[in-house]
C-alpha cells in the first residue's frame, strides 16, 4: 500500500516503486472505499473493477500524417459494438478500405470512455481516460486510428463532458465534480463553474488533449453541449477550444471540436474575437428536422416546429432555421442567426444515432420512405454546401433498426432507464411498448447485415452514393462549401427546390423535385450547354420513371422536367 501526500487544492501524489505494466491497482479514499482510478487508462474487469496500468507506447505508421481541411471532411459515424459482428476496433479495420472506396474522409466512433457491462450507446461513460474493454481497450483504438491515417482517413471522436454515466460513477467521491445548482436530463451537472471549478475543468481538458496526442484523433464530436450549464465569465467550451488549438499548433496537426448542441447558438462557432466560443463546426439539427418533415410529413414532438421545404430553403441559405423566431414546440423564442457563419461550420445529415436511435422502435429511413426518397434525401445531404455525414449502413439501406440498448447491473437502474424510455416518446404519440433496452436481443437486432451492400437495390444505392461522393469530390463548385457561392430559390406550390453553385465561371445547377407529380424547372441563364452530371431516375440506379435530357442549351429559357422524387444535377464550364 502507498500512502499519498497532499499537495493542496485537492491533489495527492505518490510513487509505487514496484508497480509496471499490467499492475492493477485502486484507491482507498478515507480508509474505507476502495475505487478505481479517475483517470484510469484500462478498466480490464469493467467501471467496478481495478485500474490496470498500460505502456502508452505505440508503433505509430503516420508520420507525415498532420490531418484534413475540415472541408474535406465526409464523415461516416458508426457505433464500433454494432457494426461489425465481432464488435471491436480490429473488425473496424476490415471495412476502410470499403469505407474508403466509397469516398469516407472521417470516421466518427460514437463514444468509447469505458461504460458499465458490453452493450450500450455510449453515453454512459464514466472512466472517461479509459478505453472500453469489450471493444479492445487502448491499444485497440489506436490501432484503428493508425490503420484509419493510413489509408488517408481522419477520425472523429464522440465525448461527452455534460454528464456521466449511473453505473460506476465515482467522481464525486473524490472531490467536488459535480453541482446541485444545475440539472441535466441525464443526471447530475458537471462543476464547470462553482467552488473549486478550476481542477474540474482541467480535468475534462486534459481528457480532450489527451485523445489527441496519445491517440492521435483529429476530431472531438462533444455530445450535447447545451446541457454543459457554465455561466463563468470565461466558459468552459472556450477554455476547451483555446488549449485544443494551441496544443494542435505544437503538434503541427489539423485538429478540430465539432459540438452537437440543440440550442442554435451561432456563438460556439464564431471567433472568440467575435464574441464566440471558437469552437470549429457544430451538427444542424435544423437541416435534418426540415428533411425529415419533408420526406415523412412528422409533426408530433419537435418536429412541428417545421415548415418542409420553406424551412429546408433556409437551412440551405443559413444554417440554422430558428435563428430568434418562436418555436410552438418550446413554447419562446429560439437560436440566433447564422447568416454569416461559413458554410463549412455547420455538419447536416438525413440520419444519425439520435434521429434513428431515439425513435421508439429504431426505425431508419429505409423503413419510413421509398427506394426513390432515399436517393432523393442523399442527393440533398451530399449536394449541400455544408459537411455531410453518414450513418453506418445509411448508404446501402441498412434494413437493421438502432435501438437504445445498455447492460447495467444495478436491477433499479434498469427499471428507471425503461420507464424514461417510455417516458420520453410520450409527445411523439407512438403506439406499442418500447424495445427492451436491458435485453441483449435488442442490442443483436442493430448489428448490421453488411453483406447486402453488395446486393440488389443494396448495391444500387450504395453505388449512388458512391457517385454523388465522386461528384462532390471532383466538381470544384460541389467541392467549395461556400454559402455565398450559391442561390437558392424554393417553389412549395410544386414543391420543388432549386440550388445554383459556382467557383468563378464553372457552375452546377442541382434540382430537387418533392413532388409526386413531375415538374418542369427553368435552367439558369448562363450561356453554354449544360451537361447532366446525375440523374437519380436513370435506369443504372433502378428508377422507373423517365430520366431527363443528357445536354441542355443555356439560353436564358432552357427548362428540364423532373419526375416525381427525383433530383438531377447539370455543370456548365467555364
Amino acid at each position: 500500500m502507498v500512502v499519498l501526500e497532499e499537495d493542496g487544492r485537492g491533489y495527492h501524489h505518490g510513487v509505487a516503486g514496484e508497480s509496471g505494466v499490467g499492475s492493477l491497482y485502486l484507491y482507498r479514499l478515507d480508509g474505507q472505499k476502495e475505487r478505481p482510478d479517475p483517470a484510469s487508462r484500462f478498466q480490464p474487469q469493467g467501471v467496478h473493477g481495478p485500474s490496470q496500468v498500460v505502456d502508452p507506447a505505440f508503433p505509430w505508421e503516420e508520420r507525415h500524417w498532420f490531418g484534413l481541411p475540415l472541408e474535406d471532411y465526409v464523415i461516416y459515424e458508426l457505433h464500433v459494438g454494432a457494426f461489425t459482428s465481432e464488435g471491436t476496433f480490429d473488425a473496424v479495420i476490415r471495412r476502410l478500405d470499403d469505407l474508403k472506396d466509397l469516398g469516407i474522409t472521417a470516421l466518427e466512433l460514437m463514444p468509447v470512455a469505458q461504460f458499465p457491462g458490453n452493450r450500450n450507446w455510449g453515453y454512459d461513460g464514466v472512466d472517461l481516460f479509459a478505453v472500453q474493454n469489450s471493444y479492445g481497450g487502448p491499444q485497440g483504438l489506436k490501432r484503428l486510428v493508425n490503420a484509419c491515417h493510413a489509408r488517408g482517413l481522419a477520425v472523429v471522436l464522440d465525448v461527452v463532458y455534460n454528464h456521466l454515466g449511473p453505473e460506476g460513477n465515482y467522481l464525486g467521491d473524490f472531490a467536488p465534480y459535480f453541482t446541485d445548482r444545475y440539472k441535466t436530463p441525464w443526471g447530475p451537472a458537471l462543476n464547470f463553474d462553482g467552488p473549486d471549478s478550476d481542477e474540474v475543468r482541467r480535468f475534462f481538458i486534459e481528457n480532450a488533449l489527451y485523445w489527441y496526442a496519445d491517440f492521435h484523433v483529429d476530431a472531438l464530436r462533444l455530445d450535447a453541449v447545451h446541457a454543459i450549464l457554465d455561466h463563468s465569465p470565461r466558459p468552459f467550451l472556450e477554455e476547451l477550444a483555446t488549449e485544443v488549438h494551441a496544443q494542435a499548433k505544437r503538434l503541427n496537426r489539423q485538429n478540430y471540436l465539432i459540438p452537437e448542441s440543440a440550442a442554435n447558438d451561432a456563438r460556439l462557432v464564431r471567433s472568440p474575437d467575435l464574441g464566440g466560443y471558437g469552437l470549429d463546426a457544430q451538427w444542424n439539427d435544423d437541416f435534418h428536422h426540415s428533411l425529415r418533415v419533408l420526406m415523412t410529413g412528422e409533426k408530433a414532438g419537435y418536429y412541428q416546429d417545421y415548415d418542409g421545404l420553406r424551412h429546408l430553403a433556409k437551412a440551405y441559405r443559413e444554417g440554422f432555421v430558428y435563428c430568434g423566431e418562436y418555436s410552438p414546440f418550446r413554447r419562446r423564442r429560439h437560436g440566433s442567426s447564422s447568416r454569416n457563419i461559413p458554410a463549412k461550420r455547420f455538419v447536416v445529415f438525413c440520419q444519425n444515432h439520435d434521429q434513428v436511435g431515439n425513435r421508439m422502435l429504431g426505425e431508419r429511413l429505409r423503413q419510413l420512405i421509398s427506394f426513390e426518397e432515399l436517393k432523393l434525401a442523399a442527393g440533398v445531404v451530399l449536394l449541400s454546401p455544408f459537411i455531410p455525414l453518414l450513418f453506418m449502413g445509411e448508404e446501402y439501406g441498412e434494413p437493421a433498426p438502432f435501438q437504445y440498448f445498455i447492460s447495467h447491473s444495478d436491477p433499479d437502474l434498469i427499471a428507471a432507464v425503461r420507464k424514461g424510455r417510455q417516458e420520453e416518446f410520450a409527445s411523439f404519440h407512438w403506439q406499442g411498448e418500447p424495445p427492451d433496452p436491458q435485453d441483449e436481443a435488442t442490442f443483436n437486432r442493430c448489428r448490421l447485415n453488411q453483406d447486402l451492400r453488395g446486393e440488389g437495390d443494396h448495391a444500387v444505392l450504395r453505388g449512388y452514393y458512391q457517385e454523388l461522393l465522386r461528384l462532390r469530390r471532383d466538381i470544384p463548385p460541389l467541392r467549395r462549401l461556400c454559402k455565398e457561392t450559391m442561390d437558392v430559390e424554393a417553389d412549395e406550390k410544386n414543391m420543388t427546390l432549386c440550388c445554383l453553385r459556382w467557383d468563378g465561371k464553372n457552375q452546377v445547377f442541382a434540382a430537387f423535385n418533392f413532388n409526386d407529380a413531375e415538374n418542369t424547372v427553368a435552367i439558369p441563364g448562363g450561356k453554354g450547354t449544360w451537361t447532366r452530371r446525375l440523374d437519380s431516375t436513370e435506369p443504372r440506379w433502378r428508377s422507373p420513371g423517365k430520366s431527363t435530357g443528357s445536354s441542355l442549351l443555356g439560353t436564358g429559357s432552357a427548362t428540364v422536367t423532373l419526375p416525381p422524387k427525383a433530383v438531377v444535377l447539370y455543370e456548365l464550364r467555364g
